[in-house]
């Protein structure tokens, strides 16, 4: 029978072949404030170009995508620009005082509203 060639994943045309990406989206994102380099709705499409760009040049090289060299080669492009955006962590606080209160007591309030029913109706089964 006739056997299937298969292609084998050429690395080293793939980090070649990167770097040009890379150097595409450098030339896009200077159109962008680097103040805004932080809000993804600035570059989106820069970066959605960037990201085909490494996936086309992946799977030319007969690579799949993403793969580790070429995470790796993102992983870079996002220290150069995106190194400086930190999420901020959210500070969590209790409620004040009275909304605490107020927040436990209502469930224990109910719940001792039931059972009083539920004891109440049960004496009171000969009338229900």
């Amino acid at each position: 029978g006739a056997r299937q060639q298969t292609n084998r994943c050429n690395e080293s045309l793939m980090l070649e072949k990167l770097p040009a990406c890379g150097k595409s989206f450098e030339e896009m994102m200077k159109k962008v404030d680097s103040k805004k380099w932080c809000n993804l709705t600035e570059f989106i499409m820069y970066y959605d170009n960037f990201t085909q760009c490494t996936e086309h040049e992946a799977n030319n090289a007969s690579c799949f995508w993403p793969n580790p060299l070429a995470e790796g080669f993102i992983t870079g492009i996002h220290k150069q620009f995106f190194s400086n955006c930190t999420s901020e962590k959210v500070h969590w606080e209790d409620p004040p005082d009275e909304i605490l209160i107020t927040l436990i007591l209502i469930p224990v309030m109910l719940t001792c509203a039931m059972i009083t029913l539920v004891v109440w109706c049960s004496k009171r089964s000969d009338i229900l």
